[in-house]
């Protein structure tokens, strides 16, 4: 088996490369308003061209996934600003897309923790589609959206689980069907563990993202072998490797905290677990280190007997 590494958005090994500056609605109303669309497409303009350093970057290291900032657009879905990001972008948005293709990225997007359909107030859901609808567009505009996903958590219990899980059911048939055909749910630390969201993909048919992090923070009844082959499955739809992301507790008091490099000996272990498969894995680095943690622990994982890094990114069981 294959397992291959990525990380999220910000290269450290960069300089000045973030993808993710962004403009405020406050600041956005204090700029003269012949000035703000000149200001909105400097910053967008910047975070395109930041990505696509990124992406050399992940070439010349042999990196094959790669989670994109959200945040690519500033105010792209804001009420009162809403703009066309689109076509004064749309060579950049191609170029990127380009060179995703080119160097085999497996390129994701994932919302922040806002975007749910769990909540019983339909404003909320409004946004979750509209924020749903920004990614996709994304996705679409550099043609990569049938071989992307867009990653999201199941949302809150609002106290009462099973009703909260009915109301999921309901309120994500209000999402386009060709974005959820491409989305994927997480298992959370505090509220759905891996059972939980495992019953909820089922139904709607969904490729589950397995957080091993969250899952020790958020323990099922059985061990976490018992789920992977149902989890696993549900990538099938989508004839996709299944992905992982890969964190490990800042502390044992900040135990749901990510750390700034990933514990060798946290992740052993499931490492140790995933041999019985023998089926490749897409591993997502989270730790707040980004791609100098993912280094680190492709480092510590090739170290191990059994495990042969045979390219930069890549790991061979």
């Amino acid at each position: 088996m294959r397992i291959r590494l990525g990380f999220v958005a910000n290269a450290l090994g960069l300089w000045d490369a973030s993808p993710s500056k962004t403009m405020t609605y406050k600041r956005y109303t204090e700029l003269p308003k012949n000035e703000r669309m000149d200001r909105l497409k400097e910053v967008t303009a910047l975070n395109l061209n930041h990505t696509k350093r990124i992406l050399y970057y992940l070439a010349a290291h042999e990196i094959e996934v790669y989670r994109m900032s959200s945040s690519l657009v500033p105010l792209a879905t804001h009420p009162y600003v809403k703009w066309d990001f689109l076509k004064p972008f749309k060579k950049e948005w191609q170029e990127l897309g380009e060179l995703i293709r080119q160097f085999n990225i497996r390129a994701s997007f994932h919302p922040n923790q806002f975007t749910l359909f769990t909540s019983d107030r339909e404003h909320v859901t409004e946004n979750a589609v509209e924020d749903m609808k920004y990614h996709y567009q994304m996705l679409e505009a550099m043609g990569i959206e049938k071989d992307s996903v867009i990653n999201i958590h199941i949302g809150g219990t609002y106290g009462d689980k099973e009703t909260t899980v009915e109301r999921f059911h309901k309120n994500i048939k209000k999402l386009p069907a060709e974005i959820k055909d491409i989305m994927t749910l997480e298992n959370d630390d505090k509220t759905y563990n891996v059972e939980e969201t495992l019953a909820v993909c089922k139904k709607e048919d969904i490729p589950m993202v397995l957080d091993i992090h969250h899952h020790e923070a958020n323990l099922t009844t059985e061990k976490i072998e018992e789920y992977i082959p149902d989890i696993f499955d549900t990538w099938k739809r989508r004839n996709m490797v299944p992905k992982v992301h890969i964190s490990s507790p800042k502390t044992d008091k900040a135990f749901r905290s990510h750390s700034d490099f990933v514990d060798l000996h946290f992740i052993s272990e499931f490492v140790q677990v995933l041999r019985k498969f023998d089926v490749d894995v897409d591993f997502m680095i989270e730790a707040k280190s980004k791609d100098f943690a993912m280094f680190d622990l492709i480092e510590g994982l090739s170290s191990i007997r059994g495990v042969k890094r045979i390219r930069g990114g890549t790991l061979e069981l």
